[in-house]
């Protein structure tokens, strides 16, 4: 059995993943043959990794973990310990196994794709996928004379050519009998066939055990068969396995979530209805925005700086689940703690802290952008979900310049225009989690500096360490508690009523629909196309205008000349 990464982060079990390892000695336990890395591996910063594999092998559970293409820094030390973890063999650029007599070799890359969205393994750097797999099948078959090369990717599938990063690498490295494929999510019917590679991926979340056989004759390797076999609750539970998960569970319950009140079990809030994501407004993305900056709110009220938070932002890329409604309706806090599980913070602990900054009404509009203009182009990961404010835009419009109309308020207080005009210099506070806060920070040198946003502290100065602006939980303790949101996810349902009388809170009606917070109005109109324009829209006007003039001008000459010359040719 092979995994082809990202077997890391979106459950309770990750928190505890640095100390206890679980699931790589869940995965060694079960057998596996392989494992590779992908982009959430790196989540917890190279040396969160790099504790985990040595959890791992320290308990006697670390299975055969392969990587080929991390670069680390030598002048940097912070992937020191990871670099020291590869150079014990505890992760292998490269390894031959036995299969029934055959010799299979292994390497293991990532992708474009997964890189980019890595951000939190720097200083490590990846090389390019083709690059490595060049250089491993001829080691693989000219040094270890294999009979089988199989390239565990962490790339992955698209249905669009041009994006499929797979089937673009078996087609550019000759010599890769099988790509095990991951990172897309993405569910096949039957293997892709590129080049001669055979190209598998089974789904996501262990939801699939892909079973694939090969024929292999004289050198000459051929499809045989391919089964997806589902994983769930018709396929009875291993005891010696569910006991590990209980002991897990225990512990989780024991170091992560008795200071907050909860466990693992405990049913938190009741949803009358699936509660999904999706690349719009939606109820999920509300509720998750409207407890952030409740819980960012509850925090200030007694913080040094009182002020108000304003605004809440949440990207579609940190919301890694729905919220079911299954058979009860009833969510555990195992299951909401899905809902945004990722990072790890400045203070060593477990998800990402949320940050407060102040930023114009204008650099607010340009925040929003990002969804009408990056978002379309980078997907999902890109969309962002708000709360305390409502927009609307024309698809329509020049890039970067597509937001028509900003609201400021709440679907009960009502709301009040925003004044988005270079005049008006108020600030705003808004809050985020820490990496979406460090996207919004840089989002300018993605957009030749067209939405440049210069987060700032409550007296106009600029922030340069984001760090330095995390809300702080708990004044009274030395140094700064860390906000999470995924606790104020947990504190918001708290607050709802149980409306029926079950001993478990509601889910309030108004989330389980759109609000009306994003708007899309497509129009042509020209007073729709240049309404309330920035300097974007302008000077691509005035270009537009200068080129259509100087075309004139040169038909004007064109036309003049040409009736000179046929004056001549007449006289």
């Amino acid at each position: 059995a092979i995994d082809a990464g990202d077997f890391l982060m979106g459950s309770l079990f990750h928190m505890v993943s640095r100390e206890e390892a679980v699931e790589l000695r869940l995965l060694s336990a079960i057998g596996y043959d392989a494992i590779g890395l992908g982009n959430h591996e790196f989540d917890l910063m190279p040396d969160g990794l790099a504790r985990i594999l040595s959890s791992a092998y320290d308990r006697g559970g670390l299975p055969l973990v392969v990587f080929s293409s991390a670069v680390f820094d030598p002048k940097d030390p912070e992937d020191d310990s990871l670099q020291q973890v590869f150079d014990r063999g505890l992760v292998k650029r490269h390894a031959v196994i036995d299969a029934g007599g055959l010799k299979v070799g292994l390497f293991a890359v990532i992708g474009d794709d997964a890189a980019e969205v890595a951000p939190f393994a720097s200083p490590v750097t990846f090389r390019p996928a083709a690059e490595v797999a060049k250089e491993m099948v001829s080691l693989l078959r000219e040094q270890e004379k294999v009979d089988l090369v199989v390239c565990i990717s962490h790339a992955g599938l698209s249905d669009d050519p041009e994006k499929s990063e797979d089937e673009l690498l078996a087609k550019a490295v000759p010599g890769i009998d099988v790509i095990v494929s991951g990172h897309t999510h993405t569910r096949i019917e039957a293997p892709r066939v590129v080049a001669g590679t055979i190209i598998v991926q089974a789904w996501a979340y262990g939801r699939q055990l892909g079973v694939l056989d090969l024929a292999i004759d004289a050198g000459k390797v051929g499809l045989k068969s391919w089964k997806a076999l589902p994983v769930d609750d018709s396929v009875a539970g291993d005891w010696l396995m569910q006991g590990a998960v209980d002991a897990a569970i225990a512990e989780i319950d024991r170091s992560v979530l008795a200071p907050y009140g909860l466990s693992y079990h405990q049913e938190i809030v009741e949803t009358s209805a699936d509660m999904p994501l999706a690349n719009d407004e939606n109820g999920l993305g509300n509720l998750v925005t409207d407890a952030i900056r409740w819980y960012a709110n509850k925090a200030a009220a007694s913080s040094s700086d009182p002020t108000p938070v304003a605004v809440a932002f949440e990207s579609n890329g940190v919301i890694r689940d729905d919220i079911r409604k299954g058979t009860t309706g009833r969510n555990q806090v195992s299951d909401l703690f899905r809902v945004l599980p990722l990072g790890v913070g400045m203070d060593d602990t477990m998800a990402y802290p949320l940050i407060g900054v102040y930023l114009t009404a204008g650099e607010i509009k340009k925040a929003l952008e990002i969804v009408t203009s990056i978002y379309p182009m980078k997907g999902s990961d890109y969309f962002l979900q708000c709360s305390g404010l409502r927009f609307a835009y024309n698809p329509n419009r020049m890039l970067f310049d597509r937001v028509t109309r900003i609201d400021l308020g709440s679907e009960e207080q009502g709301w009040t225009p925003l004044d988005y005009s270079a005049s008006n210099k108020d600030l705003y506070r808004i809050v985020a989690n820490y990496y979406n806060a460090t996207f919004l920070k840089i989002v300018g040198n993605y957009t030749y500096h067209v939405l440049d946003i210069v987060p700032r502290d409550r007296e106009g100065k600029p922030i340069a360490d984001l760090r330095t602006a995390r809300l702080d939980a708990d004044r009274s303790t030395p140094g700064i508690q860390e906000l999470k949101s995924w606790v104020g996810l947990m504190e918001y349902v708290r607050t709802f009523p149980d409306t029926d009388g079950d001993g478990v809170p509601d889910m309030p009606v108004k989330y389980l629909s759109k609000l009306g917070r994003n708007l899309r109005e497509p129009s042509w109109s020209p007073a729709s196309l240049v309404s309330h324009a920035s300097w974007v829209t302008w000077v691509v006007i005035g270009v537009a205008a200068v080129a259509l003039l100087i075309v004139i001008l040169l038909i004007v000459l064109i036309v003049k000349i040409v009736r000179r010359i046929r004056r001549r040719r007449a006289a």
